[in-house]
């Protein structure tokens, strides 16, 4: 599904929600050749300001794409940039859920401007930004 221009309005929003497993992070170290022993060295891990191994953050903030390119406006989206802040860790097992909310359409240039928010399963937001989005055009 997807959504034209015309379609979107400031307010509208839309969220996915997805469990970081330890396979996830360890193949997205081997895909990105980030391999920073924060996220694939429990022991170096452990004497991190973090204390333990953690996701990503260019793992994490993913989950705006699939937010964009599947749910709002969806299909046929063009991502044209982000925005990030990364707020809070996230770590093996938590839950966390990227909602994107609409804050600025630009009609004349078929230019969308969305709040990029991710929690964890507690609430706590650990990323937040703006993105900047080209919305499908209706179909001929």
């Amino acid at each position: 599904m997807s959504f034209t221009i015309e379609q979107l309005e400031i307010g509208q929003s839309a969220s996915v929600q997805k469990r970081i497993t330890e396979a996830e992070v360890l193949t997205f170290a081997d895909i990105s050749g980030d391999v920073n022993p924060v996220h694939i060295n429990e022991e170096h891990a452990k004497t991190s300001v973090f204390g333990q191994r953690v996701a990503h953050g260019a793992l994490v903030s993913g989950l705006t794409s699939t937010v964009l390119g599947m749910e709002l406006p969806g299909q046929g989206t063009i991502y044209l940039g982000q925005e990030n802040r990364f707020v809070a860790p996230v770590y093996f097992d938590d839950v966390v859920t990227a909602r994107c909310e609409i804050v600025e359409i630009i009609k004349e240039k078929n230019i969308v401007k969305f709040a990029t928010t991710t929690t964890n399963q507690d609430g706590k937001v650990v990323i937040t930004g703006i993105a900047t989005v080209m919305p499908p055009k209706a179909k001929k």
